[in-house]
């Protein structure tokens, strides 16, 4: 078996992609079953976020199934759409990836540590669903363990840097005093709750907090002092809103063109910033071109947060030695599961040479045959026993197989490399 990754990320892919490729909480759970029952496939687990959609699959070496064209299939996706844009990691290569993903490494915020949260939350559904294994399980605890250690051995978490964070330094640049704006947040998610805490701690003059289900909403809004509404209620609301961002995770667009136009009139002409956080969108792109609305996506944040990096740069490159260093580590233990089998076969059929031989030696002795000539008769035929499967299957290989079996012979006996010349 074979461990193998297909990532799907920021780095290559822009949002609308992502959004298309990308699982709902709702849908992941069934998938997962769907994925596990591909042929060729022990065990799986898929993470996705609004900036990464990851299938991480153990599959069979020597006959890999087609992880591509399912999650085509599952997303509905077009031929050759996101195949130029993935990732595919393997074996260490897949393993370095899980760890620097779980440490905000791959993030597009360097350091951050929502992701480890999601990447939680996303072996909690594989294990619901029954599609781990014992190298996903594994793999993923690890993770979880470096992670937590390249945290507390490296800075890289002690600026408060994240795309919620991005978002709202964005809006500082927009209004020079919060006090008097009122934010609408759509979602109520742990993005939502960053953002409402980066918003108090600048003295936001109004919270509004909108989400599909009112109770999430209205505990939200308590904690942080904001009033709580329902999508439905957004209209009513929508011409007071000074900031509005979003991020739920609902397929189909929240906010129209029609409604913030409506609600545009209703401002009097006041601007009003807009940054969508969500994949798939909430707010239709078409919104950027009413007038006095200026909305922003995920990938617009980018500049906002290049410089935000600087001061993780030295931890995060403490950090990479860190987990290269564990990733090597799994690897080894991986790599051990293989050899243990064939090293415990090994030592049996040893054993089983060495029980019969002494049997067949006791009797010899029973039969008053004398102890120096029992003893050389176990040394020769313990010997040729041992030596008779290598020495036969050396003989009756192919000419290129004889190589390779030549070679490792050499390794596993610890022969010289070159062997004297026969006649001399």
């Amino acid at each position: 078996m074979a461990l193998l990754t297909l990532a799907l990320s920021h780095h290559r892919a822009p949002v609308e992609v992502r959004s298309r490729a990308a699982f709902t909480d709702d849908e992941l759970g069934d998938a997962l079953v769907r994925l596990r029952a591909l042929p060729g496939v022990g065990e799986a687990c898929v993470l996705s976020t609004c900036n990464r959609t990851e299938l991480t699959a153990v599959v069979a070496a020597d006959a890999p199934p087609d992880l591509l064209g399912w999650w085509q299939r599952e997303r509905s996706l077009p031929a050759g759409l996101i195949e130029p844009l993935l990732q595919t990691h393997r074996e260490l290569g897949s393993v370095l990836h899980q760890l620097r993903v779980a440490c905000g490494l791959d993030s597009m915020v360097v350091g951050e540590s929502q992701i480890l949260g999601q990447m939680k939350q996303a072996y909690t559904r594989a294990r619901q669903q029954q599609t781990l294994g014992p190298v996903l399980e594994r793999l993923f605890q690890h993770a979880f363990a470096v992670a937590k250690q390249v945290r507390s051995a490296t800075h890289i978490g002690a600026n408060p840097v994240s795309v919620a964070y991005a978002a709202v330094q964005l809006a500082e640049r927009i209004f020079a005093d919060f006090r008097g704006q009122t934010a609408l947040l759509i979602g109520a998610g742990d993005t939502a709750k960053l953002l409402s805490r980066h918003l108090r701690k600048r003295d936001i003059g109004r919270l509004l907090i909108a989400n599909r289900s009112p109770e999430r909403a209205r505990r939200l809004a308590a904690e942080l002092g904001g009033l709580a509404i329902g999508l439905n209620d957004m209209a009513a609301y929508l011409p007071q809103a000074d900031l509005v961002i979003a991020s739920t995770g609902a397929r189909g667009y929240l906010l129209s063109p029609e409604l913030v136009e409506t609600a545009r009139r209703g401002r009097r002409r006041k601007p009003v910033l807009m940054i969508d956080l969500a994949v798939p969108r909430d707010l239709d792109p078409a919104i950027a071109g009413i007038e006095d609305v200026y909305l922003y996506s995920l990938d617009d944040l980018h500049g906002v947060i290049a410089e935000n990096l600087k001061a993780r740069e030295v931890a995060a490159r403490q950090a990479e030695v860190l987990v290269e260093d564990h990733a090597r580590n799994f690897i080894r233990w991986l790599e051990s599961r293989d050899v243990a089998p064939v090293i415990r076969d090994l030592h049996a059929r040893a054993r089983e040479h060495r029980d019969l031989v002494l049997e067949r030696a006791r009797r010899r002795l029973a039969a008053g045959a004398d102890p120096q000539e029992v003893l050389g008769f176990v040394a020769d035929t313990l010997a040729q026993r041992l030596l008779h499967a290598p020495s036969a299957a050396l003989k009756r290989t192919d000419a290129v197989e004889q190589a390779l079996l030549l070679s490792a012979t050499r390794k596993l006996f610890d022969l010289p490399e070159d062997a004297p010349e026969r006649g001399r």
